[in-house]
């Protein structure tokens, strides 16, 4: 068995071993053709900041106020604090496109000839592409901003433009960022570091390599490295693509050439993250359709002053800078119908987005269950 994947695995840094992937004690069985197969049960990320309630109202409480993440992050900064800064770096380079006049204007030319969005890989990429759920977006944090473009020097130029200091240790670049907490009402100060992960172009470790920013680069190195935050991005963004419609549809298939890929090495860590994903994505689905429930159960709440005080509706309105705006520019009374609008749409996609990963998972397991299949091997994921 650990001939075929790794029974431990990383779930915050490499080494650390701390994610157990081993099948449900006395459930493998042996059929009539002679495949041995292996149940998992399905798994939900381990938060140390929150927990999972399964009381129905307890989830629409935790949702309305920022909790009910079935997923990690792996950094301190939230993602639109984080995009602010990156669209800053972006708009510079635009800006010595637009200049003929600047030394940089053809090189900043060259460096935006796939968009601007090009430039940048990784969870920013994710964010400004929209490829995830808007409850990812909102949640999601990081420290760090991965660029990838051979422009080097037009890059550094930007970053030093948008207050970036380069380290001279590590060759990144650092920025001091300043913001108020949603939830304490307080400033935070926190490093945001930028890198152009060009260097990735030689070597990712093990044998494995970068070739760029897309879609299918990233979900690259997702599935290879595999600890909890990755496994967590890969299944946001298979929340929101069927593969059948969408503004993404294209990219989403081409990325299945990332797990095939995977598939295809029999790697023994790469097999383990793909049981992973399936693991954690059939429980994510499970708690979705939970919270969608509890959503159209009690969503008229938000009405019920006694229960969400204007107080309570401003604190709850710092999850996101377009909620705040709209609540300054229209009052609470429409915030409230506003928000009520919102999550009764929540309650619509919940259902859809569950649907969304079982479908993923059947296609995942189908795959490394055919990969396997000369070794008599099937992979299951326990009901």
């Amino acid at each position: 068995m650990t001939d075929i994947w790794d029974t431990k695995a990383d779930i915050v840094k490499n080494g650390d071993g701390l994610r157990d992937i081993t099948p449900i004690l006395g459930k493998t069985s042996v059929d009539e053709n002679g495949f041995t197969h292996y149940v998992f049960s399905k798994q939900l990320f381990n938060n140390p900041w929150y927990s999972i309630s399964d009381d129905e109202f307890k989830l629409f409480k935790d949702f309305l106020e920022g909790g009910s993440r079935s997923y990690p992050s792996d950094g301190s900064i939230p993602c639109d604090i984080v995009a602010g800064e990156t669209r800053k770096i972006l708009n510079k380079i635009t800006e010595y496109s637009n200049n003929p006049s600047d030394i940089y204007c053809d090189i900043a030319k060259k460096a935006l000839e796939h968009g601007k969005k090009a430039l940048v890989r990784g969870t920013l990429k994710l964010y400004l592409n929209k490829y995830t759920t808007r409850d990812w977006r909102r949640k999601r944090f990081t420290d760090d901003i991965d660029f990838w473009t051979f422009q080097v020097n037009v890059l550094e130029r930007s970053l030093k433009e948008c207050g970036f200091l380069k380290n001279k240790n590590t060759g990144e670049f650092e920025k001091q960022i300043i913001w108020n907490n949603p939830d304490k009402d307080s400033i935070r100060r926190e490093t945001l570091f930028a890198a152009n992960n060009l260097n990735q172009l030689l070597d990712f470790g093990a044998g494995s390599y970068l070739e760029g920013s897309g879609l299918k680069e990233i979900f690259d190195k997702k599935i290879k490295r595999g600890h909890d935050v990755d496994i967590s991005d890969i299944i946001n963004v298979a929340m929101v693509n069927d593969g059948k419609e969408g503004i993404h549809k294209d990219k989403w298939l081409n990325i299945w050439s990332a797990f095939d890929e995977a598939a295809n090495r029999r790697s023994t860590r790469a097999t383990s993250n793909m049981i992973s994903i399936c693991r954690y994505s059939l429980a994510i689905a499970d708690h979705l359709e939970k919270v969608g429930k509890a959503l159209i159960k009690y969503n008229d709440l938000i009405f019920d002053k006694e229960i969400y005080s204007d107080k309570d509706l401003k604190r709850m309105c710092r999850t996101s800078i377009h909620w705040e705006d709209f609540l300054k520019q229209n009052g609470p009374d429409e915030t409230r119908k506003m928000l009520h609008d919102f999550y009764h749409e929540q309650a619509e996609l919940k259902p859809i987005h569950a649907k969304n990963l079982r479908d993923f998972v059947k296609k995942v397991l189908t795959l490394i269950n055919l990969k396997y299949e000369y070794l008599k091997i099937i992979f299951k994921i326990d009901d």
